[in-house]
């Protein structure tokens, strides 16, 4: 007989074959972070799908029924439908999806609290990498990412010793 796997052990991010990496995978879309955040406001009445659509913009009917589906099935969500012609599908957090929303918003507020400083940090990033690419390539890439290092304090510059 094959044991079964301890589902109510803590997991470890650290270790390859633990399902915390799959869950963070999932939690961490921007559609999930959406879709949590409405129903939190929600909460506790639900809200039917074409509602959470129009509160979503940019979301794709395909994307955010994929999105439901994944939360439901973690038990995140909880889905009902009315036997309407068309039928009229609802959707609320559960206990466990609602204790997910304060998570989810403090990553949110520091995603937009630092968007425009990352933002001007990729233009720079670019910026370099493209004008290296052209006058240099990688070797001139490494060398002044060691001065660059080496100017921060992180690096001798002098290579591996």
């Amino acid at each position: 007989m094959t044991a079964q796997p301890d589902h109510e052990t803590r997991g470890d991010l650290f270790a390859p074959a633990c399902p915390t990496r799959q869950l963070l995978e999932r939690i961490g879309t921007k559609w999930t972070s959406m879709a949590i955040k409405v129903l939190a406001e929600a909460a506790p009445r639900e809200v039917r799908f074409a509602d959470l659509r129009r509160r979503m913009p940019g979301v794709s009917q395909k994307m955010l029924s994929v999105t439901l589906r994944s939360l439901v099935r973690d038990g995140l969500v909880v889905r009902r439908v009315e036997p309407t012609v068309p039928p009229h599908v609802h959707y609320r957090l559960t206990e466990l999806g609602l204790s997910l929303e304060i998570p989810l918003a403090a990553v949110r507020a520091w995603a937009e609290e630092h968007m425009a400083k990352i933002a001007r940090t990729n233009a720079i990033h670019d910026t370099r990498a493209s004008g290296l690419s052209r006058f240099g390539g990688a070797a001139e890439t490494h060398r002044r990412d060691e001065e660059e290092q080496a100017a921060e304090g992180g690096v001798s510059g002098q290579g591996d010793q």
